[in-house]
């Protein structure tokens, strides 16, 4: 599959998406700058999240609408925090405006149906299911129809449900499916990561794979390169004197470059299975071993272990050839040094 002009999986480059979410902090300026931030990362893409308090919940004080449990968020409403975090609609036309400036790829989040009706005036190239909306078949069925790549991330998800949303996709014809390994806690901790579901993942359901990740630093998005995540979504802060929601677990630009750096450097190192040796190793099999003629020997005399040895360097005969050679003779004198080859030997 593609997203946009980013070909997916079959060993391609890992496609990474700086997630802008809240951290423009009620700001289209700084929204803008972070956008252009994110291009000189190396990321390929920006994300965005499409909804309104109002598309999200309802503005309900009781203690169902009430964040708690030792969250960032503690204290807040729902539609408080989302009031705070969401990116106004009015400006999401200016931002795809920026990304493509950039040449960044620009996509969204929906968190309903109208939120997808508006990104397809936008003309997206794919849609993001998050963590907590993948229980919302209707939501999926509807964004799938819409023919683009689906991504969706497993942080609320069991087994069944990731089944059931795979499923909704293909009903609707649609086979662009990558499912994002995810935690959905803020920041997530290590040890929750489980980054080994990923292949599971690519195996139990037959699509792409990746990582969305909460977890600080860098180290978790390169292990996931390992182990074929082919996209990789992390959020993105200018800087954390932003402020906001988001702030907290966000990596800054030069956090985000790192974490890019580190990630195409992984690639480097996994490469391909090959098992041929390049022309710059093949240049260092002059220090390999091989057959050295290693006490000066004159015509007749035999070859024995105290006259030829297996050492380095290796201009001499394969060290394979060495027992089959002991006890024949040589055909002329040769000085210690002098590396071994058949026309110096005997044959019969």
């Amino acid at each position: 599959m593609k997203i946009g002009n980013k070909q997916i999986g079959n060993n391609n480059p890992c496609f990474i998406i700086a997630e802008l979410s809240a951290n423009h902090n009620g700001s289209l300026d700084v929204a803008i700058e972070t956008i252009r931030a994110a291009k000189r990362t190396g990321a390929d893409a920006i994300k965005l999240q499409t909804y309104t308090p109002d598309t999200m919940t309802i503005d309900v004080n009781n203690e169902d609408f009430q964040i708690s449990g030792g969250t960032l968020w503690d204290g807040k409403t729902l539609y408080e925090l989302y009031g705070e975090a969401y990116t106004p609609w009015e400006w999401h036309k200016r931002l795809f405006e920026v990304a493509k400036e950039e040449g960044l790829i620009c996509f969204s989040s929906p968190f309903d149906i109208t939120a997808v009706d508006f990104l397809e005036e936008l003309d997206v190239p794919a849609y993001k299911i998050a963590s907590f909306e993948i229980q919302d078949i209707p939501l999926i069925e509807y964004a799938a129809s819409k023919g683009k790549p689906i991504i969706m991330s497993t942080g609320l998800a069991e087994e069944k449900d990731i089944k059931l949303a795979v499923e909704t996709c293909r009903k609707v014809g649609n086979n662009d499916i990558v499912l994002l390994k995810c935690t959905s806690s803020y920041p997530a901790p290590l040890e929750l990561a489980n980054l080994n579901t990923i292949p599971d993942l690519k195996s139990r359901f037959g699509v792409e794979v990746g990582f969305s990740d909460h977890t600080y630093g860098s180290l978790a998005p390169t292990i996931a390169t390992t182990l074929g995540a082919n996209i990789l979504e992390k959020h993105f802060i200018l800087h954390k004197n932003v402020g906001g929601p988001d702030a907290d677990f966000s990596l800054d630009v030069t956090e985000f470059t790192e974490m890019v750096n580190k990630v195409r450097d992984t690639e480097k190192l996994l490469g391909k299975v090959s098992y041929e040796v390049s022309n710059k190793v093949k240049k260092n099999r002059k220090f390999a071993r091989s057959l050295y003629v290693v006490s000066d020997v004159k015509a007749g005399e035999v070859i024995t272990k105290e006259n030829v040895r297996s050492i380095r360097p290796g201009f001499g005969l394969h060290p394979k050839y060495y027992i089959e050679l002991l006890g024949k003779t040589f055909n002329q004198e040769a000085f210690r040094g002098t590396p071994l080859s058949i026309e110096m030997i005997n044959q019969k």
